[in-house]
């Protein structure tokens, strides 16, 4: 009867150990299939890194017991070698030096959620303490999401000039939807603040024309080189707050049904938005006559189909320069690298930092580059 046990026990573990593999591998590969004929695979490409820790648990109890079992972990990480580089890096490079070598470009990618104007009358050290970070790090381009401000109202709080100002950029590209204006006087949108001259810049915007349907790009000169640097923020889940209630303690919500429908119906729609957003995006990146910097909110995971689509055949800063899970939105999960800085393959990438500064509800993420 015990051995009985034993191997129903034994099977059941290999069962398991094989629906993770296979869970795993479709979420490292996740980027292969279109979200508008697959959604559902999309889902696989949040779960990799757990799935990740299972395999591994797997692999050492395999081992233990002395089974050949501890191969389904074992080919099944290796097979997604590849992906698991976007997932997670071991890089152990010396620390960030914020001191800037004069041949290099620092780039800086933030969704600065509005520059807290919300909490402007009442937290006033919240805005102050995003300048102070900007001006740490002195980036040479900055790449900024979810912008309210205007260039039109010298008496607003946000006004443009102003933050050029006190940030010491010398030139800027602001593009936002005027259907959507923040309130009478700011816009809500994205922008690009340069130290150096632009000497061209285009907003680029496809049906419905929305926030999330407009994305922008400047040529920037330092010296005798241009680049292009490209600036966008792909669609949310837009998750309410009962949303995120159900996934952070899903037993503490009474309608855990109707808000489960919502979940899986704003998770799909933002799947379908994303991909077709990233495919104009990649098209008007390929056309690009310069080296190119992409910098964004994907709303999107390492190894989503978003992801790969518009970084495809360009260079990640984060996985040539940085470590671990890089996370860069602090709510929900611990595994959501969503923001990222791409680079062209002429840029040789100095080194990588994620700032950890609990401000927005986003990390900055910071790039030396340097052009060869």
């Amino acid at each position: 009867m015990l051995q009985k046990f034993k191997n129903l026990s034994r099977r059941f573990l290999v069962f398991l150990n094989i629906v993770a593999a296979l869970s795993f591998l479709i979420g490292c590969y996740a980027y292969l299939f279109s979200p508008e004929k697959y959604w559902i695979i999309g889902a696989f490409a949040l779960t990799s890194f757990y799935f990740l820790m299972l395999l591994l648990l797997f692999l050492l109890f395999w081992i233990l017991v002395r089974s050949k079992f501890f191969l389904i972990s074992l080919v099944s990480i290796i097979v997604a070698w590849n992906p698991i580089q976007h997932l997670i890096q071991l890089n152990f490079s010396s620390n960030f030096k914020q001191f800037k070598d004069s041949s290099s470009i620092r780039i800086m990618s933030w969704n600065i959620e509005h520059f807290e104007i919300t909490k402007q009358t009442k937290q006033p050290e919240k805005r102050k303490s995003m300048f102070e970070v900007i001006n740490t790090f002195s980036p040479d381009v900055a790449c900024f999401q979810e912008v309210v401000a205007t260039s039109d109202n010298p008496d607003a709080t946000n006004y443009i000039p102003d933050i050029m100002k006190k940030l010491g950029f010398s030139s800027f590209h602001y593009t936002y939807n005027p259907r959507l204006d923040f309130d009478n006087t700011h816009h809500f949108g994205i922008a690009i603040f340069s130290r150096y001259p632009i000497i061209n810049k285009k907003s680029i915007s496809y049906p419905p024309h929305t926030y999330n349907s407009i994305f922008q790009y400047a040529d920037i000169v330092k010296n005798e080189d241009t680049f292009r640097v490209f600036n966008f923020h792909l669609q949310s889940l837009k998750f309410n707050r009962k949303n995120l209630a159900l996934i952070n303690n899903p037993e503490a919500n009474n309608v855990a049904l109707k808000e489960s429908k919502s979940i899986i119906g704003k998770f799909r729609k933002g799947l379908l938005f994303r991909a077709k957003q990233s495919e104009r995006i990649a098209s008007v990146i390929a056309q690009s006559p310069y080296p190119v910097i992409v910098c964004g909110d994907f709303n999107d995971v390492p190894n989503s189909y978003a992801y790969h689509t518009i970084g495809d055949g360009l260079q990640n800063t984060f996985v040539k320069k940085g470590s671990g899970l890089g996370r860069t939105f602090y709510k929900i999960a611990p595994t959501l690298r969503i923001d990222n800085i791409f680079v062209d393959k002429r840029f040789k990438v100095q080194q990588f930092e994620r700032v950890k500064k609990y401000i927005s509800d986003h990390y900055p993420v910071i790039a030396d580059l340097i052009k060869e």
